[in-house]
């Protein structure tokens, strides 16, 4: 009676974490760290309520499939700004579209554009390995075969697209990238991102860019595939940005994000989530549409982050093969046994690791990938706290490694 490609889907990462110490109890009187789930931990920004509360009458209104008018347009104003767009590149009419954060941005967008046959066979999602899980959840709904593409240190922990066959390109629905990278937190260059957007339209795949991780850097804002776009003079055929204000504004509560990109593709979104779901609630655009407005809240979290990112740095160093990143929350740090050390730090520190063979997969030799899992030496760990907490937890994880 269900679908058989849910059988295809691995348990989710913190239901394995669960699996893997269950048993395992820190020890008595040590305060527990939760640093394994990228959930900020900053607070939400106050305007949030203050705006919800203002706007409830719109509870009692159906929300806009495709956002309210002030919402796109602030999603707009706010690309256009940060990205130095030139006025009219993103149309919020046509290339814009709220969305439930990046999550179902992500899982919705390749329902979308993954057709039953790409080249005569079942098509492909590319994808980096490790990866945000809904990347691989939502090719297989969709019907695509997800070929991980090994994001290593010697690849620059980005995934090397441009080496991929031309047949497995020629197979490609679509090609997902993440940058600044979930979870090594790196950053596909301007140069980089040219030659996969030309890969993409040679192949007629779709370029998804999760962008989510954008405002959190530590000296240089990152590029953005719609600003190489731009600069180009490429326009917006086959590509796609997510962003959300879940990192951004730390509201991952909010559920606000997202999808902006080709008006063809944008219209198809539109057109099948008219029969689906995916959308706000009027008050919750409202306030989402004010936070795309305002960068004061944003730069108070990116300098607790960057604070939290100098202890890890401090404290980690290359000990555990670890430099500081060009952005986001995460410290991707080689333990040789992310399982071992994830279940250890929990029985003997009281801090809740995620092993990064649980964000990873083996890689397929039928695709020319080698067979190990390249998360497996790995665990990442979430900086999200309070930078003393960070400081405290990140203490206790080398400690307990190192003796």
């Amino acid at each position: 009676m269900l679908n058989p490609r849910l059988a295809a889907l691995t348990d989710y990462p913190f239901r394995r974490l669960d699996a893997l110490i269950a048993g395992a109890e820190p020890p008595d009187g040590i305060t527990r760290l939760m640093m394994s789930l990228g959930e900020p931990q900053g607070g939400a920004p106050a305007l949030i309520a203050e705006i919800v509360a203002a706007e409830a009458a719109g509870f009692g209104k159906y929300p806009a499939v495709a956002g309210t008018p002030d919402l796109r347009r602030a999603i707009a104003a706010w690309a256009t700004r940060r990205y130095g767009l030139p006025d009219g590149f993103l149309d919020p009419e046509t290339s814009v579209l709220a969305a439930a954060g990046t999550r179902e941005a992500l899982f919705a967008t390749l329902q979308a554009v993954t057709p039953e046959v790409k080249d005569g066979v079942r098509p492909v999602v590319l994808m980096p390995n490790p990866f945000y899980q809904v990347y691989a959840g939502g090719a297989v709904m969709a019907g695509a075969e997800p070929v991980f593409v090994p994001a290593t240190a010697e690849t620059g922990f980005q995934p090397d697209l441009a080496a991929v066959s031309p047949d497995l390109w020629r197979r490609a629905s679509a090609a997902i990238v993440c940058s600044p990278a979930n979870p090594q937190g790196t950053v596909l260059s301007e140069a980089a991102m040219l030659d996969l957007i030309r890969l993409a339209r040679a192949h007629d795949a779709v370029l998804i860019a999760d962008e989510c991780y954008s405002e959190i850097w530590v000296e240089t804002p990152p590029p953005g595939l719609l600003e190489v776009a731009a600069k180009h003079g490429l326009g917006l055929d086959n590509l796609l940005v997510m962003n959300s204000l879940s990192k951004r504004s730390g509201a991952p509560g909010l559920r606000a994000g997202f999808i902006a990109g080709d008006p063809k593709l944008i219209a198809g979104l539109l057109r099948m989530r008219t029969y689906s779901t995916g959308f706000l609630s009027p008050p919750l655009m409202a306030a989402a549409t004010a936070l795309w407005a305002d960068e004061a809240h944003v730069e108070i979290n990116r300098t607790r982050y960057r604070a939290s990112m100098a202890a890890a740095e401090r404290i980690l160093g290359p000990a555990f093969g670890w430099t500081m990143p060009a952005g986001g929350f995460f410290a991707w740090a080689d333990v040789g046994d992310g399982e071992a050390a994830a279940r250890r730090l929990w029985a003997e520190a009281g801090v809740k690791v995620l092993p990064g063979a649980y964000l990873s997969r083996e890689g397929d030799p039928a695709h020319g990938f080698a067979p190990d899992n390249p998360g497996a030496r790995y665990v990442r760990i979430a900086l999200v706290h309070a930078p003393d907490l960070v400081e405290e937890g990140l203490t206790r994880i080398a400690r307990t490694l190192a003796g």
